[in-house]
C-alpha cells in the first residue's frame, strides 16, 4: 500500500475482485494498517466520495466506481511474506476449481485478521498466492472450531454461495463431544437465539422467546453412558446459522459441549484439559452444496483432527478395559 499522505488527495479505481462489495469492508481490505475506526470517521464525515457523492458504510461498491480518499498515512508494505506468517503453511485444501476452494481448517487458528491478529488463514492464503485477484471467505468458523472451510476465487461464486446460505441450500455438519446421557437418535431443536454485545464487543447468546429462529438437528453417532460423567458424540446439522447455535442449544438442554469456554461446564472443562482435551470438541465435518456455476453436487468431508479422534480412541479403550475387568 503506498503512502496517501503523499497526496492531497488519492483516487481508486474499483475493480472487479471489489464489485459488490460494501464500502466500509472494501476500505479496510485496501487501506492496510488503518484502524477501522478511522475508516468509518472519515466515512461518516464525507471525506470519502464516492462518484464524486457521499457514501453511507454499507453501501455497495460496483466494479468502474471511482473513490476519492483522503490523506492517510497507512502501514508500510511488507516485503515478501510476513515474519507472523514465514514458515507457516495454508491449511490441507480439500477441494478447489476455478472459482472455489475448501480448506481443512486446524483448531487455533482465526480465519481472518482482527481483535489483536494481524494475519488469519485469509491474510495467510493471500499471501501463499499473491497472483489471486479475488480471494474471499465465504463463511466463519470460530477460533477454536476446525473442519470445512470456504474461500470464494470469484465474485459470482461468493454471491450464489452466500445466497445459498441465507435460503438453507447448504448443509452443514459438525461432530460434537457433550456431556450427559444422549438417549434420542434424531431429536430436532427448534429454540429461537437472542444475542447481546456485552463488553467490548463480545457476543453472548441465549435462547430466548423474541429471538431469532433457530433450528438445530442432533443424530446420535456414539455414547459412553458408563463414563463417569457419561458422554455422547453426535453429529449436529445446522438448519440456521445462528451465533454459536450449537453451543446454546446444547447447553439449554443441559448437556453442554466438552471444551466450550463460554457456555459449557468451566469445572468439567480442567478436568477434561487434564485427559488431553485441550480445545473445544466442535468440528465441521461435512458440507453439502450445488455448486455455484453448474450446480453439480459438491460434498467436501474433513475426517476428526488427531487430537479429538484420540480422545475418542481413549473413551472406547476405557470401556473395553472396563468390560474386561
Amino acid at each position: 500500500m503506498k503512502d496517501l499522505s503523499k497526496d492531497a488527495a488519492n483516487q481508486l479505481v474499483v475493480e472487479e475482485g471489489g464489485d459488490g462489495q460494501r464500502i466500509d469492508n472494501f476500505l479496510h481490505k485496501t487501506l492496510k494498517g488503518v484502524p477501522k475506526s478511522h475508516i468509518y470517521r472519515i466515512l461518516r464525515s464525507g471525506e470519502v466520495r464516492l462518484n464524486a457523492g457521499r457514501a453511507k458504510p454499507d453501501t455497495r461498491l460496483v466494479a468502474g466506481d471511482v473513490l476519492r480518499i483522503p490523506p492517510i498515512r497507512t502501514a508500510p508494505a511488507h516485503r515478501g511474506v510476513p515474519r507472523s506468517v514465514a514458515g507457516i503453511a495454508i491449511p490441507p485444501i480439500l477441494h478447489e476449481d476455478d472459482v472455489l476452494m475448501a480448506l481443512d481448517k486446524p483448531p487455533g487458528l482465526a480465519v481472518h485478521g482482527g481483535s489483536g491478529i494481524v494475519f488469519g488463514l485469509i491474510e495467510r492464503l493471500r499471501h501463499a498466492r499473491p497472483d489471486a485477484k479475488f480471494l474471499e471467505l465465504v463463511h466463519r468458523l470460530d477460533r477454536d472450531t476446525s473442519g470445512v472451510l470456504l474461500v470464494a476465487k470469484k465474485r459470482a461464486a461468493l454471491t450464489a454461495l452466500h445466497t445459498a446460505l441465507r435460503e438453507g441450500a447448504v448443509e452443514k455438519r459438525y461432530l460434537v463431544l457433550v456431556r450427559g446421557r444422549w438417549r434420542d437418535a434424531i431429536r430436532n431443536v427448534d429454540l429461537a437465539l437472542e444475542t447481546r454485545v456485552v463488553g467490548e464487543g463480545d457476543r453472548r447468546v441465549r435462547v430466548a422467546a423474541g429471538g431469532r429462529a433457530a433450528r438445530t438437528v442432533f443424530r446420535r453417532i456414539r455414547t459412553w453412558p458408563n463414563r463417569v460423567p457419561p458422554l455422547a458424540l453426535l453429529d449436529a446439522e445446522l438448519k440456521t446459522g445462528r451465533t454459536h447455535q450449537i453451543r446454546v442449544h446444547l447447553t439449554h438442554l443441559g448437556f453442554p459441549l466438552a471444551g466450550d469456554d463460554k457456555y459449557g461446564d468451566f469445572t468439567w472443562n480442567r478436568a477434561l484439559a487434564k485427559d488431553g482435551l485441550k480445545r473445544m470438541f466442535l468440528h465441521a465435518h461435512r458440507l453439502r452444496f450445488a455448486h455455484p456455476l453448474d450446480g453439480r453436487e459438491i460434498v467436501i468431508e474433513s475426517p476428526l483432527p488427531r487430537d479429538l479422534a484420540a480422545f475418542v480412541a481413549r473413551q472406547d479403550a476405557r470401556d473395553e478395559d472396563e468390560a474386561d475387568a
